[in-house]
């Protein structure tokens, strides 16, 4: 049973990314800690094994053909994130589960806010 609701939370990730660009650690982490009891830092890791290539490939693939890719920005920020990436599971692995599990919540209660209230462009 169990089997079936991963494939049901990767399904609503990826509609969910391919409509949203959200989908990892909105969707994927939560419910891996909610639904099947994970720690924050095996949920993030999980969520993280499971974006490498080629999850995204027939989103952006869709989004290249309609002209919605800034290949620059998407290199510069890849190479960020590789190093970011890296230096941030070295923190998460530092931190308590409990610690990570608020932090995690702030910076999506944040995002959400300011997302909300500000003016769409």
């Amino acid at each position: 049973m169990s089997s079936f609701i991963m494939v049901g939370i990767g399904l609503l990730a990826g509609i969910l990314g391919g409509m949203l660009g959200i989908g990892g650690g909105v969707i994927i982490v939560p419910a891996l800690i909610y639904i099947f009891g994970m720690s924050q830092q095996m949920s993030q890791g999980t969520t993280l094994a499971l974006m490498l290539p080629p999850i995204g490939l027939l989103a952006a693939y869709v989004y290249w053909k309609n002209g919605f890719i800034n290949w620059q920005a998407a290199g510069l920020i890849c190479v960020g994130f590789l190093i970011g990436g890296f230096f941030g599971a070295k923190i998460a692995m530092l931190i308590p589960t409990g610690v990570l599990r608020r932090l995690f919540g702030i910076v999506f209660l944040i995002v959400a806010l300011q997302m909300i209230f500000s003016p769409a462009k």
